[in-house]
């Protein structure tokens, strides 16, 4: 089983938004997200750890400006918090191992899916392509990517 841990290296060839965003608890403008009409088969992983998070199957538009899941691929790997900032209570999402922000969790999400939505910044997220998990130490989890119709 592999290890993650938040990466020195990795934080240090983050951009100024990537940095803002996992290291400094930010949010991605709407809309903006590199991630956000990735349709490919794949798997998410943490930009700094990457520890797996998300699976594209599991994705799915749900117009609110940023990349949204059901649920996460490997739940031990994402940590919920409350944040109480912005005048709201709300449920922060960040990785287990690389401590990134990663985003909110809010319960309206597809009810046949579980009801839960996982509105993640992009800026967090590095894509592994489905051709490409086997060989970056991924393969686990080809079984939560989709095939190609």
């Amino acid at each position: 089983m592999p290890t993650y841990t938040k990466d020195p290296d990795a934080i240090r060839a983050l951009s100024a938004e990537e940095f803002y965003v996992t290291q400094q608890s930010g949010t991605e403008r709407p809309g903006t997200g590199k991630l956000l009409h990735n349709k490919e088969p794949g798997i998410y992983v943490d930009i700094v750890s990457g520890e797996p998070l998300f699976a594209s199957a599991d994705k799915y538009e749900s117009g609110c400006g940023w990349p949204s899941f059901t649920k996460p691929v490997e739940p031990a790997h994402v940590r919920e918090f409350s944040d109480r900032t912005m005048g709201m209570i709300r449920t922060e999402v960040r990785s287990a191992h690389g401590d990134s922000h990663l985003g909110h969790v809010f319960p309206d999400g597809p009810r046949d899916r579980g009801g839960l939505r996982y509105c993640i910044n992009s800026a967090s997220l590095r894509f592994v392509h489905r051709d490409d998990m086997e060989a970056e130490g991924y393969g686990a989890y080809l079984d939560q990517v989709e095939d190609v119709a």
